[in-house]
């Protein structure tokens, strides 16, 4: 009995046979030492079986510990010898690789870690897992660890890689493996781990919302730098710019070279910049695999060396990624809904201006400021009067305008207040806004076009730009991407919305077919058409799992139920269409098992299904593509 947990010639501590992952051995070890166990998977795994072994006892008393025991006898136990030389054993990467193929995904992180530590011997092994992989690496990042590598990936390659997900992990992970194991990159693991190693703390200070790390010597561009960021991260939520900023935050570290703290705060500002502008004007598209080419070796040199701005490259870009100039910010905020269309990022902006107007840090994400509505959402008889004769025309154009919001301390107080008791109570904030409404006598549509020029001049100071770039078209100019080049996108990368919204398609390609078509509908017909007649896919299978991949179970239906849904709603005839095409009444011969699929969709939702689809029969990313016009 004494052996089932323990043998006296392990070399392993307190000679336990089965050796724990670092992170879980003390509990492990104290469990099975007769120990106190500090709350962990392994104590919550073990108090969880004596639960159950305690109830058993209590409801069925005559099943006894030699019960268990034989039970114990009966499981078998399978040894699988591991050893790389050819034909000796099984090799141990791909057992790993394997294992779990049946149970919860191995993340992208558990397959790096596998594959480098299991090429280097085992007493090797446990002192790098200990020592450095885990201490340095694993237990800094935790969840975030398959992001850092993917991310890492994109930095060194300059090139874009697929958001991590369990649909495309071993995917990435390929990626991985092919640029690790090429010899130009390192000569050793121990290398690659080395620079690893190096990258993980920049990492978690951009993954950190809060960190206490010394970025900079300097306590005050420390704080400054931390703030940018939070704010490039995590106030506006940008995940193209993570490697860029990594390799910046990389030379940065480096003080054999003379990026310092000034020019990292600079090219900080201007990602800033360019990021909320183009949010202003609701631009997203192209910044993932755009961004990404900054990373570039000769590129990062260039902007470290001086040789070339930072400024200049992001204004160097095709259309879509333009950095919107003061013209264009000027009319979008003269006519946004700031309020809602900006719900993500209007604290932030205007927290933003508070603390470049006074000088002074603003704690914009506490959730005691809020922004106030000056003219309310509720019109009462003195608002009315306030705004005069056309008072519900300038109520529905500038209630929710950059005009009419500010910041403060007092919103759940101040509420339908006339606007004499709000300047009253404003006079009481330390919010620099403050000082703007309370000079005004009066709060009318003048009042409100006032305050919109100034808050959006206010804007443009505190995310200014150089004045060459003010009123320029800052984008490649000689570069007719939009109008004469084609996009093409595979439905399983990541950023797909960012291509689709607004865009017609022109061809779709399959394997070796393509077949032009001009609409969205027509993308997911053909889409069907092929793996019902072509793929040797099994199309049944596709309708049975109707619940999981379209999160309804009457996209693919037969006339038989198309009939009943029809019959309920005759509306519904012109949704669904055959797979050559047609609706149900340009079908000569209706036959009950004739299908008919739904096609009242969006662009999203056609590129959604077809990737859900690929994914669930196990399709390449390459199998499929769609090329805009």
């Amino acid at each position: 009995m004494n052996t089932y947990l323990t043998n006296p010639t392990s070399k392993f501590q307190d000679k336990i046979k089965l050796k724990q992952v670092t992170k879980d051995w003390d509990a492990y070890r104290a469990l099975v030492n007769n120990e106190q166990a500090k709350t962990s998977i392994i104590k919550n795994g073990y108090d969880l079986f004596k639960d159950l072994i305690k109830k058993i006892k209590i409801e069925k008393p005559e099943i006894k510990t030699n019960h268990y025991l034989t039970a114990l006898y009966k499981m078998n136990i399978v040894v699988i010898f591991l050893d790389e030389r050819p034909y000796k054993g099984e090799d141990p990467q791909v057992i790993f690789e394997t294992l779990n193929s049946l149970g919860k995904p191995l993340s992208l992180s558990d397959l790096i870690r596998n594959y480098v530590l299991l090429n280097m011997n085992s007493e090797k092994q446990s002192d790098i897992y200990e020592n450095i992989w885990y201490p340095q690496i694993e237990s800094i990042l935790k969840d975030a660890t398959s992001d850092f590598f993917r991310d890492f990936l994109q930095y060194k390659k300059a090139e874009s890689v697929k958001a991590v997900s369990d649909n495309n992990t071993k995917e990435i992970y390929k990626v991985f493996k092919d640029f690790v194991s090429n010899d130009n990159n390192y000569k050793q693991f121990e290398d690659f781990i080395n620079e690893i190693v190096s990258y993980v703390p920049l990492y978690e200070w951009i993954i950190s919302e809060e960190n206490t790390d010394e970025i900079s010597t300097n306590k005050n561009n420390n704080s400054e730098i931390k703030e940018l960021l939070r704010n490039i991260f995590h106030d506006i939520k940008s995940e193209a710019f993570k490697p860029f900023v990594m390799g910046l935050l990389h030379f940065h570290q480096n003080k054999s070279n003379s990026y310092d703290d000034l020019m990292l705060i600079s090219d900080l500002k201007i990602i800033r910049t360019f990021l909320i502008r183009r949010r202003v004007c609701n631009l997203t598209q192209g910044e993932n695999k755009s961004i990404i080419t900054l990373c570039k070796k000769e590129t990062l040199n260039n902007i470290i060396n001086l040789k070339v701005s930072l400024l200049e490259l992001l204004t160097n870009m095709f259309y879509k990624m333009r950095l919107p100039n003061d013209n264009d910010i000027r009319e979008k905020l003269q006519n946004i809904n700031f309020y809602e269309d900006l719900k993500k990022y209007s604290k932030f902006i205007l927290g933003k201006i508070e603390a470049h107007n006074s000088k002074i840090s603003v704690q914009f994400r506490n959730s005691q400021i809020t922004i106030e509505h000056i003219m309310p959402q509720t019109l009462s008889d003195s608002w009315s009067k306030e705004l005069g004769d056309n008072y519900e025309e300038i109520h529905k154009k500038y209630l929710h305008n950059i005009g009419n919001l500010i910041l403060t301390e007092f919103n759940s107080e101040m509420g339908n207040k006339t606007f004499s008791e709000k300047k009253n109570k404003l006079a009481k904030s330390n919010l620099n806004f403050r000082l703007d409404i309370i000079n005004c006598s009066t709060w009318n549509k003048q009042d409100l076009q006032q305050h919109q020029e100034k808050m959006i001049g206010y804007f443009l100071d505190t995310f200014n730009l150089p004045d060459e770039y003010k009123t320029a078209s800052n984008w490649n100019t000689k570069d007719k991407y939009d109008e004469n080049k084609t996009i093409e996108f595979s439905p399983l990368d990541d950023d797909t919305e960012e291509y689709v919204e607004g865009q017609k398609p022109k061809i779709l390609k399959i394997y070796e077919k393509n077949i032009n078509l001009g609409s969205w509908q027509a993308v997911f017909i053909e889409f069907m058409k092929f793996l019902r007649y072509e793929s040797g896919f099994d199309f049944d299978f596709i309708i049975d799992n109707q619940l999981e991949l379209f999160s309804r179970d009457d996209v693919i239906v037969k006339w038989q139920k198309l009939k009943s849904i029809l019959d309920k709603n005759e509306e519904k005839s012109t949704r669904y269409k055959t797979l050559n095409g047609s609706t149900y009444d340009k079908v000569e011969k209706l036959e009950n098992d004739l299908l008919f699929i739904h096609i009242n969709i969006s662009s999203k939702d056609c590129i959604k299904r077809i990737a859900n689809i690929m994914r669930k029969i196990n399709m390449d990313a390459t199998s499929v593509s769609i090329v805009l016009k």
